[in-house]
């Protein structure tokens, strides 16, 4: 039996060029060795509040640029957490086993909290819970997590080993899944953050549907430094990531990268690097035009997906509802 891998993704905002050097490019070859569940956790989306209409077509985005980045619906199962009542009937089920000395250790609820002072909801503060309802559900082996959710999928393992200490060997209890080695990609402006697509500042990050022109001119205003030296170097963050990325994008090595600009100025490099990030865009950017014109296509593929994973969630649900004594 191959291994479970379950994946969760918030849709909302478009991925950025970090998630596909640091994890999405790696996903598509995962298929062959692994069972994987990618999941638009919209119901994770609305601890803040979200218009409807940005939500739904947010959700289809994002299907979207699965599909185009290589996720093929017919080997991996891709849904919408809410078209699967489970999450939440196992959420609530999972509440009840979860204390509240452990919700209170939660830091992103602090973090978050802090930065949304007028919608410090009861769902922001069991958010863990949820996530560990869309793990356990799929009996998941492994979870693709970052280190801001390490400690969530450390609550999910206490969880899990809790309520199988009480009920048997209900739930498989997860692994965190350290994929191939992907590149770490930090922000162009603040090049010892990682790039993310939550930055204020829209020319720190580059967005997967960014136009050529545009990719092109955040890389020219990319922050480096004054020595003029394009090398791999701790006290040089910028050019490090910059040389980073074009490592990634061209197939090559940091040293090739190195050499391939040995003794060029800052200004040709930066335009370079931005060139070739441009050109590895482009198909992915077609493909997912292609699909984003096909909205019935992309529901057809997000309720078929729901109804596979549908299957394997009940049977968890239904085996968890015998133990605790439901009828």
């Amino acid at each position: 039996m191959k291994k479970i891998i379950f994946s969760g993704i918030k849709p909302t905002g478009i991925p950025t060029l970090g998630s596909l050097l640091g994890a999405m490019s790696h996903w598509e070859k995962l298929s062959s060795d692994y069972n994987c569940l990618y999941c638009v956790v919209d119901m994770h989306a609305i601890t803040i509040r979200q218009d409807p209409k940005v939500l739904r077509e947010n959700g289809r985005n994002l299907l979207a640029w699965l599909i185009a980045l290589g996720l093929d619906p017919e080997k991996n199962i891709l849904y919408f957490q809410s078209n699967v009542p489970a999450h939440a009937e196992l959420s609530w089920i999972l509440n009840c086993y979860t204390y509240v000395g452990e919700l209170n250790r939660m830091t992103q609820f602090k973090d978050k909290s802090a930065k949304n002072t007028e919608n410090i909801n009861a769902g922001l503060y069991t958010y863990p819970v949820l996530m560990a309802a869309d793990i356990l559900l799929f009996q998941t082996n492994l979870v693709p997590v970052g280190e801001d959710q390490r400690q969530h999928l450390e609550l999910c393992r206490d969880i899990a080993g809790r309520f199988n200490k009480v009920y048997g060997d209900v739930f498989a209890v997860p692994d965190a899944f350290v994929p191939p080695v992907g590149a770490r990609i930090m922000g162009l402006q603040n090049p010892t953050d990682k790039m993310s697509k939550s930055d204020d500042n829209a020319n720190d990050c580059i967005y997967l549907s960014d136009s050529p022109d545009s990719i092109v001119k955040k890389f020219k205003k990319a922050v480096t430094d004054s020595d003029n030296q394009i090398k791999m170097s701790e006290e040089k963050p910028g050019i490090s990531n910059l040389l980073t990325i074009y490592a990634c994008v061209k197939g090559i090595t940091l040293a090739e990268a190195e050499a391939e600009f040995s003794g060029a100025g800052y200004g040709h490099f930066k335009q370079s690097v931005g060139e070739a990030v441009a050109q590895t865009l482009a198909p992915y950017q077609q493909e997912h035009a292609r699909l984003m014109a096909d909205p019935a296509n992309l529901d057809a593929i997000a309720a078929k997906g729901a109804e596979k994973a549908s299957e394997m969630a009940l049977k968890t649900l239904a085996k968890v509802k015998n133990v605790i004594g439901f009828n």
